[in-house]
């Protein structure tokens, strides 16, 4: 052990390393190197005082002297706003780290921009030059004779003076401060006003209707109600056609634009510095790396870092910081920020951040036109796209009914329900035609969507009376069946194929999308729980093919309202602002709904995921809605709003109500046992015997029971237990 020891290498004793001889000139450059914006600054304005110097003359020198000249004759009289422009720009370089209480912004340096390069050909107009003198200098100099000449032989002088007089004009917009949205969206409603006024002055002329060829025998049909068509209006569209190509549909004018108000960058450096500040307070490291600014929150992505622990062997090591420690500091963040609600998302999906969404001092009003007009939403192509609202990276998100197929949406009273719903109707009449959709809407609090009476959308008017809803689900459902039946007849799987095949018979009418808005669904499941739920779930099960798609609201997402059977058949959902984390997992399946802003903020579950995302909604407002339901009934004159389908049904249902209301629970007798009897009634619904035989008679009148044998008083059971609803299925029957 001595001798390995002795032999063993001496380790050598550490030595300081030898200084390093550092130049003067390499001192300069470091020292020299963080300045380097500020002395390109400083370069600019001395080459601009320069060429300014060279102009007048104050400074003779040859070289100079050719530069100025150089210039002059390029740019004219222009090159004395150029040069101030140049010295500005280099000057705002030089003091970049002062800090000035006025600070240009992009849109005005373009619109400085746009008034220096719409000056040189309107000076060249006006003082008339030619290329001789634009050579020495004179009016808008080369560049003022290139862009005034070039337009003036193709446009002739009154329309390159407009031209330039409107690029004038937006350049003293945009340096005055007015943002670039606003003047584009002033700008598509200038383009389509003039769109129009050109179309009222000449229309287009009519193409000559080619002759129709020979049309093939229809196929037949199924005696059945069909639902009102409008009166007067054309053939309806296929269902899936392009939208936007009816006359009739409403212009964008008749939809607000909306505003849009971004945070300043000292307000979002100064909540990175408090988010990371609040992490190394509790010992953990963090960098913020993403920002996303959203019209309601701004989402800052922080990077976890790592912290020094003690290994097992007690040295000291890296360990990374755990999502879960950060996601821990929820309260403290709010706390640190000074805000109500905070939210944090551990991790982002499909990002290696921990998002930490902060609320903004401001929240912007996202209009349904700005989504309407994005690409998210042309993107759908579908008559059944909606818009939603933006993410929290202010991006227009747009969803398809048609996808879902069903939604469940959810919050509290004031979080924003109804205008979604509103949101979602007038994107639905906004681009579809009465032919082409129908609407069908219950509110039973009576105040929300009565609003859309009168537009021929709807089918009969908006039902309130909680004694009604019940006949009109019954009838759905039976719509639902009839459809089957017809797609079965042409060997069609779902709605869009049966229109395309029908569409090549003239005697047979493609059939309407179908949107149900149920508003407040927790008062009718108070007063009819089985019949709702089991109409609701049958609908959500089979309707999608046939073009039928649910709506359903409500401001109590409790397990008795949104049972186990509802959520199942809604796989799509909507959460507003909730009162606790129990009713965000009683709609979301998922905790993050209680800490929502309200007035507009979601998390929004599609069918295709698991993860929901924030959205901000889409706001409505009531003018938006009256100038919709009136431009439709400007559009189509001669509509008159007929019976609503529903009522001979509601008019048979309260006939049996009359004859006894104890007949449905004789039916599930009937479902449940084989065999039945006035004196089984009797015991088992406690009334007596003529009631009971009255109820046998009534089995016996829908086909549901055998006819009497010798006398004898049992009779056997046709019920059918599958049958979910035969008490509606006779009533369609008749």
């Amino acid at each position: 052990m001595a001798q390995s020891k002795s032999s063993s290498p001496r380790r050598a004793p550490d030595r300081d390393p030898a200084p390093v001889n550092i130049t003067w000139d390499e001192r300069l450059i470091h020292s020299l190197t963080p300045l380097k914006i500020e002395l390109l600054g400083g370069l600019l304005l001395l080459a601009t005082l320069l060429t300014l110097l060279g102009t007048t003359g104050l400074l003779p020198l040859a070289w100079l002297n050719g530069w100025a000249a150089l210039t002059q004759k390029v740019f004219g009289w222009g090159i004395y706003p150029l040069c101030l422009l140049l010295a500005l720009g280099g000057l705002h370089l030089i003091t970049r780290r002062v800090n000035r209480r006025f600070r240009l912004r992009p849109g005005q340096i373009i619109g400085l921009e746009l008034l220096l390069l719409t000056a040189l050909p309107l000076s060249y107009l006006y003082t008339q030059a030619t290329l001789n003198d634009a050579l020495q200098g004179r009016g808008g100099g080369l560049v003022g004779w290139a862009l005034g000449q070039t337009l003036l032989e193709f446009l002739g002088p009154l329309l390159t003076l407009l031209f330039y007089g409107g690029l004038l004009l937006l350049g003293v917009l945009l340096f005055a401060g007015v943002r670039w949205q606003s003047v584009r969206y002033a700008l598509l409603a200038l383009s389509g006003r003039l769109h129009r006024w050109g179309q009222q002055i000449a229309p287009p002329p009519r193409q000559p209707r080619p002759a129709a060829p020979p049309q093939p025998v229809p196929p037949p049909q199924i005696n059945r109600q069909r639902m009102p068509q409008a009166a007067n209006t054309p053939a309806p569209t296929p269902a899936g056609a392009a939208p936007r190509h009816d006359p009739r549909l409403p212009p964008l004018s008749l939809l607000e634009a909306g505003v849009v108000v971004n945070l300043s960058d000292a307000e979002i450096e100064q909540k990175k510095a408090i988010v990371e500040q609040t992490l190394r307070d509790f010992g953990l490291s963090g960098e913020v790396t993403e920002i996303r600014r959203g019209p309601a929150v701004t989402q800052f992505g922080v990077t976890p870092g790592y912290i020094e622990r003690p290994g097992p062997d007690g040295e000291m090591k890296l360990h990374k910081v755990r999502v879960s420690q950060i996601a821990a500091l929820q309260n403290d963040l709010a706390l640190s920020l000074a805000v109500t609600r905070l939210r944090v998302q551990a991790p982002v999906p499909g990002r290696g951040i921990v998002g930490i969404e902060i609320p903004n001092a401001e929240t912007n009003v996202v209009r349904i036109r700005t989504v309407i007009e994005s690409s998210a939403f042309t993107r759908q192509q579908h008559p059944l796209a909606v818009a939603l609202g933006q993410s929290v990276a202010g991006a227009p998100v747009a969803i398809n009914l048609a996808k879902m197929p069903h939604l469940l949406i959810a919050g509290t009273t004031g979080s924003g329900k109804s205008v979604c719903l509103n949101a979602f109707i007038a994107c639905l009449v906004f681009n579809n035609t009465p032919e082409q959709l129908k609407l069908l809407m219950i509110d039973p609090k009576k105040v929300e969507l009565i609003r859309f009476n009168g537009l021929p959308h709807l089918l009969g008017k908006v039902e309130v009376e909680h004694e009604r809803v019940i006949g009109v689900l019954r009838w759905l459902t039976n719509e639902m069946d009839a459809r089957y039946e017809l797609f079965a007849t042409l060997g069609a799987k779902n709605l869009e194929a049966y229109n395309q095949k029908v569409a090549r018979h003239s005697q047979t009418q493609p059939l309407p999308y179908i949107a149900v808005f149920i508003d407040e669904l927790a008062d009718l499941m108070a007063m009819f729980p089985g019949d709702v739920e089991r109409a609701l779930c049958r609908l959500a099960q089979m309707a999608r093919a046939t073009g039928i798609h649910l709506i359903v609201a409500t401001q109590r997402p409790s397990t008795d309202v949104l049972t186990g059977l509802i959520k199942a058949n809604f796989p799509a959902r909507i959460s507003f602002s909730v009162a606790s984390n129990i009713d965000s997992r009683v709609i979301l399946d998922s905790v993050g709904a209680e800490q929502l802003l309200g007035r507009g903020d979601m998390l929004f579950l599609s069918s295709d995921s698991s993860n929901p995302e924030r959205v901000q909604g889409c706001f409505v407002s009531d003018n938006e809605i009256e100038r919709l339901v009136a431009h439709w009934q400007r559009a189509m004159p001669n509509y008159q709003p007929g019976e609503a389908p529903w009522e001979s049904l509601l008019a048979r249902m309260a006939h049996i109500d009359e004859t006894d209301d104890m007949l449905e629970e004789a039916i599930e007798l009937a479902q449940e046992h084989e065999n039945l009897s006035a004196s089984f009634l009797q015991r088992r619904l406690r009334v007596g015997y003529p009631r009971a035989a009255r109820l046998m008679e009534a089995l016996h009148d829908m086909g549901l029971v055998e006819d009497p044998q010798n006398g004898g008083r049992t009779r056997r059971s046709y019920a059918d237990s599958s049958d979910e609803d035969p008490l509606g299925s006779f009533l369609s029957e008749q």
